[in-house]
């Protein structure tokens, strides 16, 4: 019969759901490298254009 800490065993099953559940959550709520990049060109030539209507 092997002993078995079962505070080790508590904790690896507590890591396994967060890293399940981390998973979930990037293909439900991420986005992709390009989405980030377009989204970041959109905010800076609204920035860009906001600027430009300042100064006139």
């Amino acid at each position: 019969m092997t002993v078995v800490n079962l505070n080790k065993f508590r904790k690896a099953k507590v890591r396994a759901d967060k890293q399940t559940q981390a998973e979930e959550n990037a293909v439900k709520f991420g986005r992709t490298k390009a989405q980030k990049q377009l989204e970041a060109a959109q905010t800076d030539k609204a920035r860009q254009e906001l600027d430009g209507k300042e100064r006139e």
